[in-house]
């Protein structure tokens, strides 16, 4: 499986990870050519340049805006929980009274427009996503209505999406992450000094392993707390059956007393060893059918993976249900104890599962005129091959508006095919 681990001991964001791929292969013209795909052309340019971080050679990457636009001072980073170090030339643009902040309503549209590739439009979704949610509950609005200031900001959109880009053209297929260094002491915010990391950066850190050392200055920034939150998996460090086949280094803008980069390493990696499945199985033909649903209940409570009957004939041709229990070695016993307490069975079959296949999944949010709608996403190798609304949040929108469940369903769809260029 084609794998990056992100060496995070000098924090992340999103130009250093641009850098990083960069130096790892990604060329600059392609780079640069899809990320023309989106309404930003005029805003902004690009200098990439090679750097020394303490003797390790490193690529910057930097996005000047240009006088088509000019950004507040205020809403560049880091005065709003900022891109810290990455960004400090922006602080000489002077204010603008016509410059327009801009909401991830607005973000999710241009993405969507966009003839980006459907993979690349879903990875940089779903990060302004929990961007969007990490800002909404720090400022208190609803996520939609949420301004970005510096997210919205031209070089961070460009951070996002070419970092989707970037895993795109290497055919990155999982992402792994070491624990966080956020940096020390205090950023300048738009409400007063806070101490790092920023309020949206603690929030998306939230059951990220990280810690606090080195310098006085913020490392993680929120682009960069926001990717590792979307697309990777914590190791604390790099896997011994990882094979590696390039190693990459993405420079911050800080000249610090430890290699100001992010390194990356990239190569094979089949993940750790599978764990054993067990199948139980059961035939019961003298139970009340009312029980099983809540035997399922407690099956999937003690950590089955998954539970289902099959209508079946037993002997002397008495009609049956096979009970069907799918569980992880440690969770054999409990889902066991409960099968002979719960039902009439006096036996259960179990079968070893030799092996598993699972297709990635994660959460996307559709904003649906009905109200707030969570579909899963599911790919598999790299592609999308499933998306589906979840059936809870439908049935209570159903319940709620009055309106057929199959509706609500069919309109989350529609938007989401629609964002993922369908």
């Amino acid at each position: 499986m084609r794998t990056v681990y992100l060496d995070c001991f000098a924090g992340i964001s999103g130009n250093m990870l641009l850098g990083a791929f960069l130096q790892a292969g990604v060329p600059e013209a392609y780079l640069s050519g899809e990320l023309s795909k989106l309404p930003l052309a005029e805003e902004y340019r690009l200098r990439i340049e090679d750097v020394s971080k303490k003797g390790i050679m490193a690529t910057y990457v930097d996005v000047e805006l240009t006088n088509r636009r000019i950004v507040n001072a205020v809403d560049r980073l880091p005065h709003h929980h900022g891109e810290s170090d990455e960004h400090t030339h922006k602080h000489e643009h002077k204010h603008h009274d016509g410059h327009e902040h801009r909401t991830f309503a607005d973000i999710r549209l241009m993405l969507e427009k966009s003839t980006l590739a459907q993979e690349v439009k879903q990875k940089s979704l779903a990060i302004f996503q929990n961007l969007a949610e990490a800002e909404g509950k720090v400022h208190g609005k609803p996520t939609d209505e949420v301004h970005f200031h510096e997210v919205g900001a031209v070089d961070s959109i460009v951070d996002i999406v070419g970092t989707a880009i970037c895993l795109d053209y290497l055919e990155i297929e999982k992402v792994l992450v070491s624990k966080l260094n956020t940096g020390t002491g205090f950023v300048e915010c738009a409400h007063g000094l806070m101490p790092v990391p920023a309020p949206a950066t603690a929030e998306l850190l939230k059951e990220i392993p990280a810690y606090h050392c080195g310098t006085p200055r913020e490392l993680t920034t929120p682009t960069g707390a926001a990717t590792v939150k979307t697309l990777a998996h914590y190791f604390e460090s790099l896997p011994a059956d990882f094979v590696v086949e390039k190693i990459a280094y993405g420079a911050g803008g800080w000249d610090l007393p430890f290699p100001n980069v992010l390194r990356v390493y990239i190569g094979d990696y089949q993940g750790a060893p599978a764990k054993n499945y067990l199948l139980m199985e059961t035939n019961i033909d003298d139970m009340n059918p009312q029980i099983y649903g809540y035997l399922y209940e407690l099956l999937f409570a003690a950590g089955a993976l998954d539970v289902w009957t099959t209508a079946i004939y037993m002997k002397k041709n008495r009609p049956a249900q096979k009970l069907s229990v799918l569980v992880a070695e440690a969770d054999q016993a409990k889902c066991a104890e409960i099968i002979f307490r719960e039902t009439t069975s006096i036996g259960l079959r179990v079968m070893s599962v030799d092996n598993r296949l699972e297709a990635t999944r994660h959460i996307a949010k559709v904003a649906t005129k009905y109200g707030e709608v969570p579909c899963k996403v599911s790919a598999y190798n790299g592609h999308i091959v499933s998306v589906s609304p979840e059936y809870d949040a439908c049935l209570n929108l159903a319940r709620e508006k009055k309106i057929p469940l199959k509706v609500i369903r069919q309109e989350a769809l529609k938007i989401m095919n629609e964002r993922l260029g369908d």
